[in-house]
């Protein structure tokens, strides 16, 4: 019984490790927002995709793999999940209106939007006709 408590407790401790960032077998990666390390992205004129996302969210998590999918194929780009619920400075000064926005930049400069996409083969056009 103590053995299978330890390693229970391992286990949640690398799931709570691992919120930090959705990695993908080929080095791609969603990562948590930062506020510096965003605007240091931008600076550098970066090519950013922001999912902006909720824990209780159908249409986000109908979103989360196709994400991980383009995170995985698009090496070159930064992918940022901003949460809906934590991340209130950055939705006001993007002005997010909800969850479930797919914002792309290229350093400073949106270059284009998605509210609720889910169909994958829409969303994977919209982000790759972006970036």
């Amino acid at each position: 019984m103590l053995r299978f408590l330890g390693l229970l407790t391992g286990i949640i401790a690398l799931a709570v490790a691992a919120l930090g960032t959705t990695a993908n077998a080929a080095g791609g990666s969603i990562t948590r927002y930062n506020a510096q390390s965003f605007a240091a992205a931008q600076d550098q004129g970066k090519t950013i995709v922001v999912d902006v996302h909720a824990s209780w969210c159908p249409t986000c998590k109908a979103q989360a793999p196709i994400l991980s999918q383009l995170a995985k194929d698009a090496k070159n780009v930064k992918f940022v999940r901003v949460d809906f619920d934590r991340d209130k400075a950055f939705l006001r000064q993007h002005r997010i209106p909800r969850q479930s926005t797919i914002l792309v930049f290229k350093g400073k400069q949106e270059v284009g939007r998605s509210i609720a996409e889910t169909n994958r083969t829409r969303l994977r056009s919209f982000v790759l006709d972006r970036i």
